[in-house]
């Protein structure tokens, strides 16, 4: 039987409400695009810091989309450049060294229940604080890696 990490190991990121999400069936110029992203990497970066995260080696990285209630798209990939934005702040922040393979497992989509203004929060768990029947879990079948 294999239990759930510590929880002072895993940490909850809640990007604030009505934050503009990126969604990649959007097609937005990049110029445009440009503000939206950095916004969602300044605050990354800022709720990383006020949760006081330590620097990590290795992580894993799932986010929840709750979308807003009048959108009706609900595929939670669709936001991973969002998500890629809010991992880039924690790298910013000092939390990962890089978000390559090496360090990041991860970003994972999960969807949430509507919520008005929708939301977009990160799950970061420390994988070397993880047993490796845990890390085993995580990894897909007949995968060597």
């Amino acid at each position: 039987m294999t239990t759930a990490p510590a929880l002072e190991h895993v940490w909850r990121l809640e990007l604030p409400a009505n934050t503009t999400l990126i969604n990649a069936n959007d097609r937005m110029h990049p110029v445009k695009r440009a503000p939206y992203i950095k916004v969602i990497r300044q605050a990354a970066w800022a709720l990383a810091r006020h949760h006081k995260i330590p620097a990590l080696q290795r992580a894993h990285v799932f986010y929840v989309l709750h979308p807003d209630t009048k959108t009706r798209r609900r595929d939670p990939g669709n936001w991973s450049p969002s998500a890629k934005a809010a991992v880039d702040g924690l790298v910013d922040a000092g939390i990962l060294p890089d978000d390559n393979e090496a360090h990041l497992l991860g970003p994972d989509p999960r969807i949430g229940a509507p919520i008005k203004g929708g939301r977009l929060i990160l799950w970061i768990t420390d994988l070397d604080q993880m047993a490796p029947t845990q890390l085993a879990a995580l990894t897909p079948p007949g995968d060597p890696s």
